[in-house]
């Protein structure tokens, strides 16, 4: 008696049991590829930032930019493991980041509280409005990979909006 669930070992029957995945357009891996830059340039622009911050309210600042880190850590790794999902190759590699980032340089040496409140809300609302003006060619693409977009902006807005009021008054 044969088995019905036999795996096909023909090379033409392996093919067909994995024929046409998705696969990236250059538009769409190149919007990924934007998006995946900035959250790893944001990630070490948090480190450096989390090492030499000083002044009131250090330990607070020096754990929300752990947290920030972290978060950066994550979402890029989700990207760019997507992007290998629609068979795409993603390049985290320091010297693409540092051609490719559109986040400012970050400065040397210690920073005060206060001035590292603005740098790091003004590297997150980058990183934000990089992720919002790739969106449409994402959705337009693939809504799944849109999906993670969102994720992305909304916490990293909001991490801009918890940062960012450190330095307000009403």
């Amino acid at each position: 008696m044969t088995d019905t669930l036999e795996r096909p070992t023909t090379k033409h029957a392996r093919k067909k049991a994995t024929a046409s995945p998705f696969t990236a357009s250059k538009k769409l891996s190149d919007a990924l590829q934007q998006v995946l830059v900035e959250l790893l340039e944001l990630q070490l622009q948090g480190k450096q930032a989390h090492w030499n911050v000083v002044g009131k309210n250090f330990r607070d600042l020096h754990l929300q930019l752990d947290e920030i880190i972290d978060s950066a850590r994550e979402f890029s790794d989700v990207v760019a493991e997507r992007m290998r999902a629609l068979h795409s190759v993603p390049d985290g590699r320091s010297d693409t980041i540092a051609a490719t980032t559109t986040l400012p340089v970050y400065p040397a040496g210690e920073t005060d509280t206060a001035e590292t409140v603005d740098l790091i809300t003004a590297r997150l609302q980058a990183v934000a409005g990089t992720a919002r003006s790739v969106h449409d060619v994402v959705d337009a693409a693939d809504p799944t990979s849109a999906d993670i977009l969102h994720t992305i902006i909304e916490k990293i807005e909001q991490y801009a909006w918890m940062v960012g009021a450190e330095n307000r008054t009403p």
